[in-house]
C-alpha cells in the first residue's frame, strides 16, 4: 500500500476568498506533484474565530458554502482527496463546529471531523469554546487500503484520542493546527511563561513550539503510526508543517512562515522501529506488564530487602 500525500501551510486568514485562492492553488500544485491527498491546517477556508477574526457574528456563511462548493468542485476535477479544515454552521444559537471535511477523488464529502477537545474553561467563555462547540465522534476513511484518521490542533494535549485511533487500526493521522497569527503581546506572554532562562534548552520559546512537534514525535512513535502535522504559515506562526513516520522520525519540514507543501511518498509495507509492538495491545486493554506475570513471595514482599 502506498500512498502521496501533501501537507499543506498557508497564510490562512479570515479573507475567504483568499483562503479558496491558496487551497486551489496548491490542490492544483499536488496533484502536479502525483499526490493522492491533500492536507490542510485548521480553519484553512474559514478562518479561525478568535484569532483570525473576532467572532462569528455577521459572519459569512452564504460565502463559505459557495467557496466549499468550489473546493469539491475542484476535487473532482482534479481526481484528488482533500482534507479541508473548515467552520460547520449549526442551527440557531448553537455554536459551529471546528471541522475537518474529508473530500473524495470524486468529490463527495466521505466525512466530517468536529473537533473533540475544543480549548477554553469550564464556563465555555474563552479560547475556542468561546466561538465553537466541541464534536462527539471520531472520523476514518481509507485511501488506497490505507486507514485514515483525523484530529485537530488542541486535540494533541490528549493521548487518549490517539490510543483510541490504534484501536481502530489507524495507519496515518492528519493533524491540523493553527498555531499562528501570533500578535506581538500575546508572543510576549506566552513567552513569559516558558522563561527566558530556558529558551536555549528548547527548540521554541512558547509552549505551543516546544510541546506541539514533541507530541506529535512521542504519538507517532507510541501508537507505531504516520502523523501529517499542517499548520498555518501566518506570522508569527508556532512551527511549520511536517511529516512523522511511525518510529517517531521527522522526514521533512516546510519554511516557517512560507506557503507551500510538503510532499511525502509512503510505502505502508515498509518496516520502522516498533519497541513496543509485542506489549502495545496488552497495555491498552488495561494489562500494564510485559511478559509473564510470576507469583513469588519476594515478589510481593514489596518492604523487603
Amino acid at each position: 500500500m502506498k500512498l502521496s500525500i501533501a501537507t499543506s501551510q498557508f497564510p490562512v486568514s479570515a479573507d475567504i476568498h483568499e483562503n479558496k485562492e491558496n487551497i486551489l492553488g496548491q490542490m492544483s500544485l499536488a496533484k502536479e506533484r502525483g499526490c493522492n491527498i491533500i492536507h490542510f491546517p485548521e480553519g484553512s477556508l474559514s478562518g479561525y474565530a478568535g484569532i483570525d477574526f473576532s467572532s462569528f457574528d455577521g459572519y459569512n456563511w452564504v460565502l463559505l458554502k459557495e467557496s466549499m462548493l468550489g473546493v469539491i468542485n475542484a476535487a473532482r476535477q482534479l481526481s484528488i482527496w482533500v482534507v479541508l479544515g473548515s467552520s460547520h454552521q449549526l442551527t440557531g444559537s448553537n455554536k459551529p463546529h471546528n471541522s475537518l471535511y474529508i473530500i473524495t477523488a470524486d468529490g463527495n464529502i466521505e466525512d466530517r471531523y468536529d473537533k473533540l477537545f475544543c480549548a477554553g474553561n469550564d464556563s465555555e467563555s474563552q479560547d475556542d469554546l468561546a466561538h465553537y462547540s466541541s464534536g462527539n465522534h471520531f472520523t476514518l476513511f481509507v485511501i488506497n487500503g490505507v486507514k485514515c484518521g483525523t484530529l485537530i490542533c488542541h486535540d494533541f494535549r490528549y493521548p487518549e484520542l490517539y490510543r483510541e485511533l490504534k484501536k481502530h487500526g489507524v495507519q496515518l493521522v492528519f493533524h491540523s493546527y493553527h498555531a499562528g497569527n501570533i500578535d506581538e503581546a500575546r508572543r510576549t506572554f506566552m513567552e513569559s511563561q516558558v522563561g527566558d532562562v530556558y529558551f536555549n534548552l528548547n527548540p521554541g520559546r512558547t509552549i505551543p513550539e516546544i510541546t506541539m512537534p514533541a507530541s506529535m514525535i512521542s504519538y507517532a512513535a507510541n501508537n507505531h503510526v504516520w502523523i501529517s502535522c499542517s499548520n498555518t504559515s501566518a506570522a508569527d506562526s508556532c512551527f511549520a508543517s511536517f511529516m512523522v513516520r511511525p518510529d517517531g522520525v521527522i522526514t521533512g519540514r516546510l519554511e516557517k512562515h512560507q506557503p507551500g507543501i510538503l510532499v511525502t511518498e509512503i510505502d505502508f509495507e515498509q518496516p520502522f522501529y516498533d519497541s513496543t509492538k509485542y506489549w502495545r495491545n496488552r497495555a491498552i486493554s488495561g494489562i500494564y506488564h510485559s511478559g509473564s506475570e510470576i507469583s513469588d513471595p519476594r515478589s510481593q514482599k514489596r518492604q523487603e530487602l
